[in-house]
């Protein structure tokens, strides 16, 4: 029944050491990893959002520069000096000095014919009047081109500026060099597989990626673009292969273009994921931790409670036996007081028969003879007898008295032997030998004289059991009781033994109740509590030295009765 009992407190005290601090602990972590996440989250967006920001600006000045360049040469020269050859190589080696970007230089007439260019390509003459980059410059004025192919057929992309002059339109154009261009879009870096590309509001690539992809055909992920020219969108997307990429988009020039810029989901978050598995570890640590010192502890109060139960059990049988020694000496002292009546009667014969002889002597009835001596010797021994049974009857009446204490009195010099005469015959059969050093001058004491009596005879029975464990019958143990003046005038009262002794740790707990260095069944452990209990209520105290197989020694410190007590 005990060990299901304890079985089943081991299962509650398990369970409410692990869960109870697991459940702050996980939630600390959750709690902590939540708010990591969405502030490694924001900050990698914001870091996304600020980077798109800064390249649309570059973008956007590097075009409206280009754009300012055309149009000061427009200013600067009428288109009769453009159509000239030399004029127009001169300005685009000037364009040149200024930014390598330009990779040709034309100018059209009203018409859209080419009237005047300077570049790598045969383009002098042909008509553009049905293109729709020049359609759209004579409209607006300023134009740049998506990635076209053209005369030229290779992808390539124009800014144009128009003018009029005189009641005349006319129009210069220029080539952005591709690779230039690229160049500065694929400037972003960002981690490991960070790039930035554009695309047309069809999704057009006008610039390659860094991952792949040709001009003027359509990138594989889906982009959502921004809702306003102001705006930076991110979002995250997934491409054909299944590999999920962050995206922050941004409009250029006005709508015309899409700038992109894109990380993969795991670079981007690679922090996030770092501390992930940090906080897997810490979870892993700690639950570990939380589990051994769970079972270390609930083992270690499962095992106290056993230990506590073992004890009150043993406490259990040692007051049952305490009982049954109290019920005992009751029936002794009954006993004693049932035999004395007896002892009485044998006695008061004994007187009788010892008159009767006497007279019978006087008479000259009986005359000396051996038997008549031998009669008379087991007359003396029937009276010794029956005096030592006497004695015996009244020391057990007297420890056994019940009542209220009645302090008085005592004369250590003649109290003393007359204790040590009640063990001295179980000394001597044991073969221990007793000695008594009792001071003259030793002064009275004031106390009860049964309970002073049941102090000394359980310090004498326990060193006659001491005594007994160590030599176990043979010969050579010892009892010394010594009394006189101590320190501070107290009276001193010694019992010491040279029996088996106390280890050390015990000998701390020596006088606590129920505490016994004696086998079960031997000892209740209450003897000692209770004589320091009377000790103490006579005013006095009592001190133990003790050491393991050399033997143990009692002093009981009493104050000298006073004046008049």
């Amino acid at each position: 029944m005990k060990q299901n009992h304890h079985a089943a407190m081991r299962k509650i005290i398990l369970a409410s050491m692990i869960f109870v601090p697991s459940i702050p602990f996980i939630l600390s972590l959750a709690i902590g990893h939540y708010y990591f996440r969405r502030s490694i989250e924001d900050g990698t967006t914001s870091a996304m959002r600020r980077i798109v920001g800064d390249h649309r600006q570059l973008l956007d000045s590097f075009l409206n520069e280009r754009k300012a360049d055309l149009s000061f040469i427009c200013n600067a020269f009428s288109f009769e000096k453009l159509s000239n050859a030399e004029t127009i190589e001169r300005v685009f080696q000037h364009l040149q000095r200024k930014s390598h970007a330009f990779s040709d230089l034309g100018i059209f007439n009203e018409a859209g014919v080419h009237v005047a260019y300077h570049g790598p390509y045969e383009l002098t003459g042909k008509i553009y009047k049905d293109a729709p980059w020049f359609q759209e410059v004579m409209k607006q004025g300023y134009y740049i081109s998506d990635i076209f192919l053209g005369y030229r057929k290779i992808p390539h992309f124009i800014i144009a500026v128009a003018r009029e002059d005189n009641g005349r339109k006319w129009a210069i154009r220029a080539t952005i060099d591709t690779i230039t261009f690229n160049s500065l879009v694929e400037k972003v870096r960002i981690g490991k597989t960070g790039e930035a590309y554009i695309v047309n509001p069809m999704g057009q690539l006008q610039t390659e990626p860094r991952s792949g992809g040709e001009l003027m055909t359509h990138h594989p992920d889906k982009i959502q673009y921004p809702a306003s020219s102001n705006e930076i969108n991110t979002f995250i997307n997934e491409n054909p292969a299944g590999e999920q990429f962050l995206n922050a988009t941004a409009w250029l020039q006005d709508k015309k273009w899409v700038l992109v810029v894109r990380q993969e989901k795991a670079d981007a978050f690679r922090a996030l994921h770092s501390a992930a598995y940090q906080i897997m570890l810490i979870l892993v640590i700690g639950a570990a931790a939380i589990l051994g010192m769970a079972f270390y502890l609930t083992h270690q109060i499962v095992g106290r409670l056993e230990r506590m139960d073992s004890e009150k059990d043993r406490l259990s049988q040692q007051l049952i036996g305490a009982s049954r020694l109290a019920e005992l000496g009751e029936m002794a002292a009954g006993f004693a007081h049932e035999i004395n009546n007896p002892l009485q009667i044998i006695k008061n014969e004994q007187s009788l028969m010892e008159v009767i002889l006497s007279e019978m002597k006087e008479a000259g009835q009986l005359e000396e003879s051996e038997p008549v001596a031998e009669l008379t010797d087991s007359m003396n021994q029937i009276k010794l007898q029956i005096s030592r049974c006497a004695e015996i009857t009244q020391a057990i009446l007297k420890f056994g008295r019940q009542g209220e204490p009645k302090p008085k009195p005592m004369d250590l010099k003649a109290f003393i032997p007359e204790v040590v005469a009640m063990i001295s015959n179980k000394a001597g059969v044991a073969g221990i030998a007793v000695d008594q050093d009792i001071s003259p001058e030793i002064p009275p004491i004031y106390g009860d004289l049964t309970q002073f009596q049941q102090v000394l005879l359980n310090l004498f029975n326990n060193a006659l059991d001491a005594i007994g464990v160590k030599f176990a019958g043979r010969t050579g143990g010892r009892l010394s009781v010594a009394a006189g003046l101590g320190e501070n005038g107290m009276v001193r009262v010694t019992v010491k033994d040279n029996g088996c002794g106390v280890s050390p740790e015990n000998v701390d707990k020596i006088f606590s109740p129920f505490f016994t260095t004696k086998p079960v069944g031997k000892g209740t452990g209450l003897g000692l509590s209770v004589c320091y209990g009377i000790i103490q209520a006579m005013g006095g105290t009592m001190a133990v030295e003790s050491e393991k197989d050399v033997g143990t020694t009692f002093s009981v410190y009493l104050p000298p009765a006073a004046s008049g007590q």
